[in-house]
């Protein structure tokens, strides 16, 4: 799952099973019949360079960093888990239950980019990234994104070519097999500065906060960075040493941040770009191009769902009932008829799966009175019922006026819209509403440090759902921006990797939903329509994938001069 300002993404998926740069400029060159130096657009910046961590763990330098890919495997178009070849020489297999023990067989020539052999230590250093334990790493500077994998490794050892997790007693996990957390190299942790990372937990807190400050001149994928600055453009050349079954062909490949769907259109149809996934859906910006026959649009469905949080930190939303009464005031609807005028849109209604998944139940309709109703009546009945005076101005029983502050993406439309939609809602309350943007690149500053009351944003996810739970409910997750707490709900997330049936996880993850929807932490609105846009005679490849995180990214060793 990780958050981003119009597309937010962390470690795992939401089980929505249809689906979370400056360079040489692409199209309009003059080498004929296509381009090997190609320049895409991602829709916004980053702060970090450490996708493992609770700030740095955003979807657009996951975009960015895509095309040195180091993760183990990933989901394509169809749904299907597929294993990274330049890694592993097979799927993982799973071989014991008790405890739970998966084997890795290694690509015998598994390597990064600069030759230096991929395999036991990188594995290592990730676990004790993950971890959440002190012992590992100094947490102060770990800060994981998430610890429901990390803190249940007992160990990793490797024989031959195989490597072979083993996990902590009693531990089981029915998505064993996706392990997708972008690996680090171990071996550039020790040359800066950081040999004895894998024992004393200062210097893998030092080497986390390195990664996290240090651009890549690594990779193992296609591609390898060579030239990048945070939150402008990673430029990419083939990785020589790369060791997957498709060889790159492209000789240059710039990923360049171009905020918002319209600057995104306005390049493209200039041939400044190549392509893009742009991370806001705008029917208006795409019927721009709808009739251009150099440019490729397609609308597909996707993993982002759009959501608003609260801050149970804020002296007013600590109390449930308020927070109650503000998702109840919310027209999702509403939301929906205005943001997508022509578009069909799904509406969200649990936070774990859609309505494609067998697992689906409605949550949120079930909720009582109806969260996302809009009904203002219904919202005002329960804050006279909790001690609160109704009016111009909602006054708590104390006589304290009720104010709040709303946070969106700066420069994205449908966020922006929603926070003036919410806005007027509360208004009818009587909650007095300002509203703020987040300047682009620091929506994981402002969800890590708690820097709102409500805030609006999009996780992207994948076919896989159980980490979901304990990144965004759990109490010591660092993805519970909100500060979220309830007796008994870490125990019943436990339960979701508490067996190797999906099906009983998946009831279990509802059951999880049934707890959180009451408390009104977060509130689902919709899932969110997703477009890929490229010149034709430019690219050959592109394959939208609503199951990846990397998006259109997922088969970049594929992309090649059309």
């Amino acid at each position: 799952m990780r958050p981003a300002q119009a597309r937010a993404f962390a470690l795992a998926g939401t089980a929505a099973l249809a689906a979370a740069a400056l360079g040489a400029c692409g199209g309009g060159s003059d080498s004929g019949g296509g381009d090997t130096d190609v320049t895409w657009g991602v829709s916004s910046g980053w702060e970090s360079w450490n996708e493992n961590t609770a700030d740095g763990n955003n979807s657009y330098i996951h975009q960015a960093l895509s095309p040195s890919a180091t993760a183990l495997g990933d989901f394509n178009q169809d749904g299907d888990w597929v294993f990274n070849d330049a890694l592993l020489a097979s799927a993982p297999e799973l071989a014991a239950e008790s405890p739970m023990t998966v084997n890795y067989t290694l690509n015998p020539d598994a390597q990064w980019s600069d030759g230096e052999p991929f395999g036991l230590d990188d594995f290592t250093y990730i676990w004790h990234q993950m971890s959440g334990k002190a012992e590992h790493c100094d947490q102060t500077q770990c800060v994981p994104a998430s610890t429901d994998w990390g803190a249940n490794v007992a160990s990793i050892t490797q024989e031959g070519d195989v490597v072979t997790m083993t996990y902590v007693d009693g531990y089981l996990d029915p998505e064993w097999q996706y392990f997708q957390t972008p690996m680090y190299p171990a071996h550039i942790a020790a040359a800066n500065g950081f040999p004895d990372w894998a024992t004393d937990p200062a210097q893998m807190g030092g080497s986390a906060t390195w990664f996290t400050q240090n651009p890549p001149t690594w990779g193992t994928g296609p591609y390898k960075p060579v030239d990048a600055v945070a939150g402008d453009y990673v430029t990419f050349e083939p990785n020589e040493n790369y060791q997957g079954s498709v060889k790159p062909a492209l000789e240059k490949l710039t990923m360049k941040v171009v905020e918002g769907t319209e600057s995104i259109i306005t390049e493209l149809r200039q041939g400044s770009i190549d392509g893009s996934w742009p991370s806001e859906f705008s029917q208006e910006e795409l019927d721009k191009v709808a009739d251009d026959d150099a440019v490729t649009t397609e609308v597909y469905e996707g993993s982002i769902w759009l959501h608003i949080d609260t801050n149970t930190r804020n002296e007013f939303l600590a109390d449930d009932v308020l927070r109650q009464a503000v998702f109840t005031a919310i027209d999702n609807a509403d939301i929906i008829a205005k943001a997508y005028p022509d578009t069909e849109v799904t509406a969200r209604k649990n936070h774990f799966f859609n309505e494609q998944s067998d697992f689906f139940e409605d949550a949120l309709g079930a909720s009582d009175p109806v969260q996302g109703s809009g009904d203002a009546e219904a919202a005002n009945a329960l804050l006279e019922g909790a001690g609160y005076t109704t009016g111009d101005t909602l006054m708590t029983p104390d006589g304290q006026p009720v104010t709040l502050q709303f946070r969106y993406g700066e420069g994205d439309a449908t966020r922006t819209l929603a926070g003036e939609l919410v806005q007027s809602y509360l208004g009818e309350i009587g909650i007095d509403v300002t509203l703020e943007a987040i300047p682009d690149g620091q929506l994981g500053t402002v969800l890590s440090e708690g820097e709102f009351d409500l805030v609006v944003f999009g996780w992207s996810g994948t076919p896989a759902f159980t980490t979901a739970p304990q990144q965004y409910f759990g109490s010591d997750s660092s993805s519970n921006f909100g500060g979220y707490t309830l007796d008994g709900l870490d125990e019943a997330i436990a339960k979701v990797r508490s067996t190797t049936d999906i099906a009983e996880s998946a009831q279990f993850a509802n059951a999880v939903e049934d707890m959180v929807i009451p408390q009104a932490f977060t509130l689902p609105i919709f899932d969110e329509p997703q477009s890929v846009v490229y010149l034709n005679g430019s690219l050959d490849g592109i394959v939208p994938n609503g199951n990846s995180q990397a998006g259109p990214m997922w088969n970049i060793q594929e992309w090649k001069p059309a």
